[in-house]
């Protein structure tokens, strides 16, 4: 469907044995090495879907200048002025929420709620944003000839890889709770 560019596979091992050399970190604590990782990639995938957010938004907005309809720009019309300027600001705020969990995490404070709202906030964002620019586009954005389709595409894995938008829902929660107990 989407990230046509990631080499993402399968890979299947059986009846592999390898020497206690290879192993990496400590022998059970292999777990808490992969949540830890999942919790700095979420950093990342929030600044790709941001980054994605922007692409698409950046990609639609010539042509709502270029396109008339009824002798004005669709650019001017109130209506599609007050859908883009909340796509621009949505696209801001997943940015700073970023900035924030990598701040926190370049600092060596806790970063692992903040983590989880950038990734949420910005994963949803950039759903919303692309399937918003092939709606401004038309017809025309629905074609593989505007890059409007394969932004929508890709922005589908935002909200599940590194965790569901449910499972950094659920982190969230768990720290907030822990705030009010």
């Amino acid at each position: 469907l989407g990230i046509r560019a990631s080499s993402t596979c399968e890979l299947t091992f059986n009846n592999l044995r390898l020497p206690h050399t290879a192993v990496l970190g400590e022998v059970g604590s292999g777990y808490k090495m992969a949540i830890g990782l999942l919790n700095e990639g979420r950093i990342g995938i929030g600044a790709q879907m941001v980054g994605l957010a922007a692409g698409a938004f950046e990609s639609a907005m010539p042509y709502l200048h270029q396109r008339r309809q009824f002798g004005s720009a669709i650019a001017d019309f109130q209506g599609m002025q007050f859908q883009y300027a909340r796509a621009r600001t949505d696209i801001e705020a997943a940015r700073l929420l970023v900035y924030n969990a990598a701040r926190l995490k370049e600092a060596g404070k806790p970063f692992l709620q903040e983590a989880a709202m950038a990734k949420l906030y910005a994963s949803e964002t950039a759903a919303s944003v692309a399937s918003q620019c092939i709606d401004w586009l038309g017809g025309v954005g629905f074609t593989t000839g505007m890059p409007a389709e394969k932004f929508y595409r890709d922005s589908k894995i935002g909200t599940i890889y590194e965790g569901t938008s449910n499972i950094q829902l659920q982190t969230i929660a768990k720290h907030i709770q822990k705030d009010y107990k």
